[in-house]
C-alpha cells in the first residue's frame, strides 16, 4: 500500500497531552496554515514548542525583527490572498507588531498576529514585559481577544481567521497568556461553533441596484472606472477586466489598484492621484459616471475634496459601509462585495458608443505622455524600473518601502497580473519592502520576487537580509540610492525653498555628494550596502554608470539565491507629475 503524504491527507489528533499551545497550533494547521512568522520570547515558548511538533504541517521563519515578521505575514496575504500569520512574546516584542497592525488595518490586509502574554495572574501588576495589548491595538485592528481559557483557544482561531478574511479584510490580534497556553485541554473539539452575534457580511448584489448601475451606464457619455485594492482583494481582478473589455470603459487604477487591469491595456489609465498620470487624472475630472469600486476615496487620489469627479454621478461599491459616503456622496451607493456585483452585472453590460470618449482621452495621452529626461551622463531610477520590467515581460511579484522609489515603481512598472504589486499605501510605512518580500518569496519559492527600495527605506529593515540567507529566500533588492529620503527632499525643494532639514542619510561632517554639479556622484557611499549585505551572506554589487545597468539587473535576475543591486542615483531627480496635497487637476507640477 501506498504510503499517505501526512502533510496533506492527515487528520491526526494533536500531541498528547495537549496543552493550549498544542490546540493552538493544531488549529492553524486545520486552517490551512503553511507558513508563519515567528520571533520567541519568554512569554510565547510554549507556542514555539509546539510548533517544533508540526514542523512537517507549518514551515516556522525567523524574523531577525519582529516587524520584519508582521511585514513579512503582510506579503504573505498579498501575494496568496490568505491570511499571514505572525507571532511575537509579550511587551517589546508585541509592540514591535503595532506599526504592522495599523498597516493592514489601512490597507485592508488579512492578518492573525498571535502574541504572548504574561501569565494571567500578574496581569495588571505590571510584570515583566507585559503591555495590554488589546488595548494598545484596539483601534487598528479589525478584532482582538485576551484569551482567559484554553479551552476557548480553538473556537478564537477559527473566529480569528473568519474575521480576517471575510467581509473588508484586516487584522486579528489573539494575546494568549503564558499559562493558558500551558493548560492541559482534555478532548479539545476543533469543530467548535463560532460566536459572533454581531458580526454581519453585506448581502448578494441587489438586482434593482445592478439596473440602476446599467440605467447610469447606458445614460452616460464620459463614463471612467475608479479602481481600488478592493478589486484585488475579493479576487474580482478577472470580473474587472470583463467588465471593462465588455463596456469600453477607461480604466483608472488606485496605488493598490494595479494589476487589477494590465499596464498595457488599451483602456488602461494607469494610476490617478497626486502622482498618477496626467491623463487619468483629466479623464476622471471630466467624466460624466464615476465607477467607484472597491475604494475609499482616499486624499492622495482625491486632493481637494469638493473637486474631485464633481462634474458626474458617482457609484460607489464597497464591501464596507462604513466608506460609503464618508469622504464623498455617492449618488448610486451599493454596498456588497465587488467580485460579486460585477459577476453579477457582467451578464447584462453592452458596449457604449464612447468613440468621442475616447478620442478626447487618447489626445491626452498624446499630448501629457509619462516621460523622463533619457540621458546618458547619469542613472535615473525611472530607467532602472523600466528596464527591469521589460527584462522580466511582468512575470515577477514586486514590493516596495516608502517614498520617491515606490512612486516611480507604480509609475513606470508594466503589471501584467493581480497581486504581484505588494506596498504599503495607507499608512506608508518605510522599511516594509525587504520584510515583505521575504513574505511573498516564501508563498512562492519559484517566483521571481523583486523589493524595489530607496536606502532611507532599505536600511530601517536591513536585518532581514540575515532570514533571506538562513531561510533560503532567494529575494532580489533593487536599492535606488540617492543619499537622502528622497520624497521629503522633493517636497523641500517644492514647498520649502529647498532647505535641507536633516534628509541628507550621510556623514554630518560631509557635503552631500550624490548629484552636486549636475549628476556628480560620490567616491564612496553611506552605508556601503554591498559590504553589509556581503557580510550577510547576500551576494551584492554596485553600479554608478547607465552602461552597467542592464548587465547588473541580468545577473541579479539569474542569481539563484538572494541579490542586493545598489544603484547609485541623483537626488534632485522629483517624481512627476504631482498634485500637491490639497489641490486639485489645474494644479498638476508637469516639470
Amino acid at each position: 500500500m501506498a504510503a499517505i503524504d501526512d502533510r496533506r491527507t492527515s487528520t491526526r489528533t494533536a500531541p498528547q497531552p495537549t496543552t493550549g499551545a498544542d490546540v493552538l497550533v493544531e488549529s492553524l494547521a486545520r486552517h490551512g496554515v503553511e507558513v508563519v512568522f515567528a520571533y520567541p520570547g519568554g512569554a510565547s515558548m510554549p507556542m514555539h514548542q509546539a510548533l517544533t511538533r508540526y514542523r512537517d504541517r507549518i514551515r516556522t521563519i525567523l524574523p531577525r525583527h519582529e516587524q520584519g515578521g508582521i511585514f513579512a505575514a503582510e506579503g504573505y496575504a498579498r501575494a496568496t490572498g490568505k491570511p499571514g500569520v505572525v507571532m511575537a512574546t509579550s511587551g517589546p516584542g508585541a509592540l514591535n507588531l503595532v506599526t504592522g497592525l495599523a498597516d493592514a488595518k489601512l490597507d485592508s490586509v488579512p492578518l492573525v498576529a498571535i502574541t504572548g502574554q504574561v501569565p494571567t495572574h500578574v496581569i495588571g501588576t505590571d510584570a515583566f514585559q507585559e503591555t495590554p495589548m488589546v488595548e494598545v491595538s484596539r483601534a487598528i485592528t479589525k478584532h482582538h481577544y485576551l484569551v482567559s481559557h484554553a479551552r476557548d483557544l480553538a473556537r478564537v482561531v477559527k473566529e480569528a481567521f473568519h474575521l480576517a478574511s471575510t467581509g473588508r479584510p484586516g487584522p486579528v490580534l489573539i494575546d494568549i497568556p503564558k499559562d493558558v497556553q500551558n493548560t492541559i485541554v482534555a478532548d479539545p473539539d476543533y469543530d467548535v461553533a463560532m460566536d459572533l452575534p454581531g458580526y454581519r457580511l453585506p448581502a448578494p448584489p441587489d438586482r434593482r441596484k445592478v439596473d440602476e448601475v446599467l440605467a447610469a451606464i447606458n445614460a452616460s457619455r464620459k463614463p471612467i472606472i475608479y479602481c481600488g485594492g478592493g478589486v484585488i482583494a475579493s479576487d474580482g481582478a478577472e470580473a474587472l477586466r470583463e467588465f471593462a473589455a465588455k463596456t469600453g470603459i477607461p480604466v483608472a487604477m488606485t496605488v493598490h489598484g494595479l494589476g487589477a487591469l494590465p499596464s498595457d491595456h488599451y483602456l488602461s489609465l494607469n494610476m490617478l492621484g497626486m502622482h498618477g498620470t496626467v491623463y487619468a487624472n483629466y479623464a476622471v475630472n471630466e467624466a460624466d459616471l464615476l465607477l467607484a469600486f472597491g475604494v475609499r476615496f482616499d486624499d492622495r487620489v482625491t486632493g481637494k475634496l469638493s473637486e474631485f469627479a464633481k462634474h458626474g454621478r458617482i457609484v460607489h461599491v464597497d464591501i464596507d459601509a462604513s466608506e460609503i459616503n464618508k469622504n464623498k456622496f455617492a449618488h448610486i451607493p451599493v454596498h456588497t462585495d465587488v467580485r460579486s456585483f460585477l459577476e453579477a452585472i457582467n451578464p447584462k453590460v453592452v458596449a457604449g458608443d464612447w468613440r468621442e470618449w475616447h478620442k478626447q482621452v487618447d489626445e491626452w495621452r498624446a499630448t501629457e505622455p509619462m516621460t523622463y529626461d533619457r540621458r546618458d551622463d547619469l542613472i535615473l531610477p525611472q530607467y532602472v524600473i523600466e528596464k527591469f520590467s521589460e527584462l522580466t515581460g511582468g512575470e515577477f511579484i514586486m514590493t516596495t518601502g516608502v517614498g520617491q522609489h515606490q512612486m516611480w515603481a507604480a509609475q513606470w512598472t508594466r503589471f501584467k497580473h493581480p497581486r504581484t504589486w505588494i506596498s504599503s499605501g495607507g499608512l506608508g510605512s518605510m522599511g516594509y519592502g525587504l520584510p515583505a518580500a521575504m513574505g511573498a518569496q516564501a508563498a512562492f519559492p519559484d517566483k521571481l520576487v523583486v523589493d524595489i527600495d530607496g536606502d532611507g527605506s532599505f536600511v530601517m529593515n536591513i536585518q532581514e537580509l540575515a532570514t533571506l540567507y538562513c531561510e533560503n529566500l532567494p529575494v532580489k533588492m533593487i536599492v535606488l540610492n540617492n543619499q537622502h529620503l528622497g520624497m521629503v527632499v522633493q517636497w523641500e525643494d517644492r514647498f520649502h525653498a529647498g532647505n535641507r532639514a536633516h534628509t541628507y542619510l550621510g556623514p554630518i561632517d560631509h557635503p552631500e555628494a550624490i548629484g552636486q554639479g549636475e549628476g556628480a556622484l560620490p567616491e564612496t557611499t553611506y552605508p556601503d550596502f554591498v559590504q553589509i549585505a556581503r557580510g550577510f551572506g547576500v551576494t551584492a554589487r554596485q553600479v554608478r554608470d547607465k552602461a552597467e545597468v542592464e548587465d547588473a539587473l541580468k545577473e541579479m535576475i539569474a542569481h539563484p539565491g538572494p541579490y542586493v543591486l545598489d544603484v547609485l542615483v541623483p537626488y534632485q531627480e522629483h517624481v512627476l507629475p504631482m498634485i500637491p496635497a490639497g489641490g486639485t487637476v489645474r494644479d498638476i507640477i508637469k516639470q
